[in-house]
């Protein structure tokens, strides 16, 4: 009888065989089951790959409402210094031409926003810049489609009525592409 006792005693060990097959089917679950945020970016839609030269000599530069950054982070806004705060309203008192100028007949079709910005610029103030030009658009979407349709703007309405709009108040915002700070054109 002794010897039945101690032999009992050194058995005592937890069968692990199985630990590894329900190790893996909870790592198969959870890779199965969660799902991974992704930061989406600025959504900007490129114009399609063209070998030839664009043809510039229809651009006419008061057309243009040309933004540009500088290394330290300062704007230059039509040949003017001017602040982050104030760059939405220009844009968008550019964009829709209140004075009726003659180079700017068709609307808003004409216009076109230039933002180019320094190798040095921070990307925080490229953001800000980028928001701002395109917060002018989102205003002006809006307004236009609560005059029209008695509703803001937004990508729940119908697809024809979100064309409509951006087809009236397209938005042209060319990037160029960065300089080195001190370097021309």
């Amino acid at each position: 009888m002794a010897k039945t006792k101690t032999r009992d005693r050194m058995n005592n060990e937890i069968n692990a065989g199985s630990m590894a097959d329900i190790a893996f089917l909870l790592l198969i679950f959870f890779l199965v089951t969660t799902t991974i945020a992704e930061d989406k970016g600025i959504l900007v839609k490129l114009p399609p790959w063209s070998d030839e030269e664009p043809d510039i000599t229809k651009l006419k530069e008061r057309n243009v409402f040309s933004v540009l950054v500088n290394a330290d982070n300062q704007l230059l806004v039509r040949d003017e210094p001017a602040r982050i705060g104030e760059l939405r309203e220009r844009a968008k008192e550019f964009i829709m031409n209140p004075a009726n100028r003659p180079d700017l007949a068709e609307g808003p079709k004409n216009a076109i926003i230039s933002l180019k910005n320094d190798r040095g610029t921070d990307y925080d103030t490229y953001l800000a810049v980028y928001n701002e030009l395109k917060g002018a658009y989102d205003e002006l979407w809006s307004e236009l489609s609560q005059r029209r349709y008695g509703e803001p703007y937004s990508e729940e309405m119908p697809f024809a009525q979100r064309k409509a709009i951006r087809d009236e108040i397209p938005m042209v915002l060319s990037e160029a592409e960065p300089t080195n700070f001190g370097e021309e054109n």
